[in-house]
């Protein structure tokens, strides 16, 4: 898996979507990221995501 730094317009995007309520497997799809990437980010900003049903 290649590591790649979290730019601050992608942290925001991040934050905006998760705030929209958009579910982490569509994050990680919009932001081109793995999912445990995005859920682990998340996790570091003290974002609770969107339960995916």
């Amino acid at each position: 898996m290649t590591e790649t730094n979290w730019t601050l317009e992608t942290v925001q995007q991040l934050r905006t979507l998760a705030r929209e309520g958009v579910p982490v497997p569509v994050i990680s799809m919009r932001l081109k990221r793995p999912i445990e990437a995005v859920a682990a980010k998340l996790a570091e900003l003290g974002i609770t995501p969107a339960v995916s049903v």
